[in-house]
């Protein structure tokens, strides 16, 4: 990416011209259209759009403030985003690692296009590990009682480290509606794939006692209904008969972590797009 490459996000009532009446402004403006995807929905009848363009000698501000015009006649939900500009996360976990550690290696080791500016936790436990990257390390302890105090430690971070996305990296607290509402739209979850057919603990030992033949994972965004959010990304994994419980864990493990760095990749990168519960994930 060149340092004035931009993104376009759009979504809209489908009707005829759209792609044309984008693709001629950012022509008269000077930029060049560099990928373009794009999506309509007989279903819901509504149109989305991918455009990433380099701006040229344009100014991003006038050309803001032509589309904002484009965008009032077509009724679009619109956003413009610096594609340089690395995500800043910050990822919840409880005693299950893996999924921190992979995105924490990733950060580092340049794969993701993010910063992880904060870990927080209810248990100490990653405190060496996120330290060891160089990242602040919060352990938040929660119980029925700090709950509330709790939850609104996690906004004040959010806010004071200008957080763009919340990863849940297998942390094992239900959010109250006023945290998923505080995080609408900026919070990614992963779980196994089972529920709601192995709820509570240790769902791959209940899996293997029932003699599952595929266990998966899936990353979606959070919102109020628990584990029911739009889903952004999926995968599966083949077992058998001669696997152990701690095979089962292992394996879960590697696609819990495989499916939560897709999802996030994903989201940083703006390919993502609501489309009522679903989602438009552009490749």
């Amino acid at each position: 990416m060149s340092q004035n490459d931009y993104i376009l996000t759009l979504s809209c009532p489908d009707r005829t011209g759209i792609v044309y009446r984008v693709s001629g402004l950012l022509f008269q403006a000077g930029c060049n259209i560099l990928d373009a995807q794009q999506f309509g929905d007989e279903e819901s009848g509504r149109f989305f759009l991918r455009v990433h363009f380099s701006l040229g000698q344009a100014a991003r501000e006038a050309v803001q403030a032509q589309f904002a015009v484009l965008a009032a006649e077509f009724d679009m939900q619109w956003q413009l985003h610096d594609a340089r500009k690395p995500a800043r996360l910050l990822v919840l976990v409880s005693k299950q690692g893996h999924c921190l550690n992979d995105l924490l290696f990733r950060s580092h080791s340049r794969q993701l296009n993010v910063e992880i500016a904060a870990v927080a936790s209810n248990h100490p436990d990653f405190g060496p590990l996120a330290t060891s990257y160089g990242v602040p390390f919060h352990h938040l302890p929660v119980d029925a009682d700090s709950r509330a105090a709790q939850e609104q430690q996690i906004i004040d971070l959010v806010q004071r480290e200008n957080i763009d996305l919340v990863v849940l990296a297998r942390y094992m607290q239900i959010l109250s509606p006023r945290l998923c509402q505080t995080l609408a739209g900026k919070a990614i979850n992963i779980h196994h794939s089972f529920l709601p057919s192995f709820k509570g603990a240790q769902p791959y030992h209940q899996a293997h006692a029932r003699g599952v033949k595929i266990i998966g994972a899936t990353a979606h965004y959070v919102t109020d209904d628990l584990d029911e959010g739009p889903i952004i990304e999926q995968d599966v994994a083949r077992v058998d008969h001669a696997m152990t419980p701690a095979d089962l864990v292992r394996l879960g493990s590697d696609t819990e972590s495989q499916v939560l760095a897709r999802a996030v990749r994903r989201h940083v990168e703006h390919r993502i797009l609501l489309n009522g519960h679903r989602t438009v994930v552009f490749r």
